[in-house]
């Protein structure tokens, strides 16, 4: 199995910056993306930032030129670093993984989400 663990969301005032944090752990062989989502109260949960294996980036438009995604392979963390943060991206955070266990299985794992406020 493999488990996601998220940290680094809050409360920050508009215009502020947050970092967020994704460690994996249990039975990796290989990831080979990991990705950023966010489900805001009432809409759906969206792509925000994904990173594979080879360091590609993707975003969706709303935080090109403010979010920053990257990925520590030897520690098995993705990081997205927020600037200029709006109050439209308060939001649930949640961090995936995709890739191979060790017994030649593929996973596909979600965290539990953590909660970016942004508000003055």
């Amino acid at each position: 199995q493999v488990q996601l663990v998220e940290s680094g969301g809050g409360l920050v005032q508009p215009g502020g910056s947050l970092r967020l944090s994704c460690a994996a752990s249990g039975s990796i062989f290989s990831i080979n993306l990991m990705a950023w989502y966010r489900q805001a109260p009432g809409k759906q949960r969206e792509l925000v930032a994904v990173i594979t294996s080879v360091g590609n980036t993707n975003y969706v438009d709303s935080v090109k030129g403010r979010f920053t995604i990257s990925r520590d392979s030897a520690k098995n963390t993705v990081y997205l670093q927020m600037n200029s943060l709006k109050p439209e991206d308060t939001a649930v955070f949640y961090c995936n993984a995709q890739g191979e266990t060790r017994i030649g299985r593929a996973f596909d794992t979600w965290g539990q989400g953590t909660l970016v406020t942004v508000s003055s």
